[in-house]
């Protein structure tokens, strides 16, 4: 076989692994979402406690995530100082425990189907804390596509059946506070050179989530549970289901490590679809043509957004690989008329 066809091999490698790291990140999100469900819907598992469940994964990951860093050393641990932790993490790790509490309680009262289509609000959260935050500059035109995004929701929240007010609530106060925990993310970790990897960011943020939790649960769940005295935890249910919710941390890394960010966004398209699909096929969930309209014109606002990053990316990276040039350009000009320097010393000598 020829230089072409090792090529080729080559690339046809690189796509079924890129479509393969997508396909999985897809299977766990999906499944994480609607295990879930399951768990805290009063229909189905009938198991109401958002804050209980949100510690058992904490508990689970902090305790895999200490031995795969400390035991196993399957990874390093990144330096950090106690005054670091508290100043960085820790208000990362708020920010997260509240977004994961919220988020989850939301599944008691709003459908698959809905949670998605509100989810698409994302870009608009983050963009506009970004901006608030100085991390983002303010353009009336990315505003205008995020002003778009919001009236693609609004219309599908009007369109929704079973409508429920505090499951928006829940929902948009969850978006809130993990947007501006990426923002953090950056502000706080990023810009002192910091980066995490799955495994690194469960061993040092799942811990402080923990903790977090802790103090909500005690006087919201804990005195309902202490009375019910009929229930006993199952290992099974519970055990899988936070694998499953530390294993998409993984898979997160894979996909964005071996692929890129957007990548992630595009295959997070595709899951909401198939989540929209789902929850009205199998769960039975009512979807309105208004619901998806909505969410059709939301999804083009989101799909727009994400060109126009990647499109700031590449003239970034041009930008960058032009100055290189230059740079490089200069160094050669330099060096050949230090030369041409040296040779007529050495003419006159």
């Amino acid at each position: 076989m020829g230089k072409g066809g090792e090529l080729s091999e080559g690339v046809l490698k690189k796509i079924v692994l890129s479509y393969t790291y997508v396909a999985i990140w897809i299977f766990l999100s999906f499944n994480v979402i609607v295990y879930n469900k399951y768990i805290l819907d009063r229909k189905m598992y009938n198991w109401p406690y958002p804050i209980s469940l949100t510690m058992i994964h904490m508990s689970f990951c902090s305790s895999l995530a200490y031995l795969l860093v400390r035991v196993f050393k399957v990874v390093e641990p990144v330096t950090m100082s106690w005054d670091m932790y508290i100043k960085s993490v820790v208000p990362i790790g708020l920010l997260y425990s509240v977004s994961l509490w919220l988020s989850n309680s939301a599944y008691i009262y709003l459908s698959v189907s809905f949670i998605q289509m509100l989810k698409a609000l994302m870009p608009v959260a983050v963009y506009s804390i970004g901006v608030i935050f100085k991390k983002e500059t303010f353009r009336s035109e990315t505003m205008t596509n995020m002003i778009s995004i919001s009236i693609g929701v609004g219309v599908a929240a009007y369109g929704e059946a079973k409508f429920d007010t505090w499951g928006v609530i829940l929902q948009l106060g969850a978006l809130a506070f993990e947007a501006t925990r990426l923002v953090m993310i950056q502000i706080l970790l990023t810009s002192k050179g910091i980066t995490l990897n799955p495994i690194t960011s469960l061993y040092y943020v799942a811990p402080c989530c923990l903790v977090f939790l802790v103090f909500p649960w005690i006087f919201v769940e804990f005195p309902i549970l202490k009375e019910t005295s009929s229930f006993h935890f199952d290992f099974l249910i519970f055990g899988t289901n936070s694998f499953c919710a530390f294993a998409l941390n993984l898979a997160v890394f894979l996909l964005v490590g071996k692929t890129s960010a957007l990548t992630m966004n595009v295959a997070g398209v595709v899951k909401d679809w198939l989540l929209i699909a789902f929850s009205w096929s199998v769960i039975k969930d009512t979807v309105t043509p208004i619901n998806l309209f909505g969410y059709a014109l939301a999804f083009l606002g989101v799909v727009y957004y994400n060109h126009s990053k990647l499109q700031a990316l590449k003239a970034k990276e041009e930008q960058k690989k032009a100055q290189q040039a230059d740079e490089e350009s200069g160094k050669l000009l330099a060096e050949k008329e230090e030369n041409n320097g040296t040779s007529k010393n050495d003419s006159l000598n």
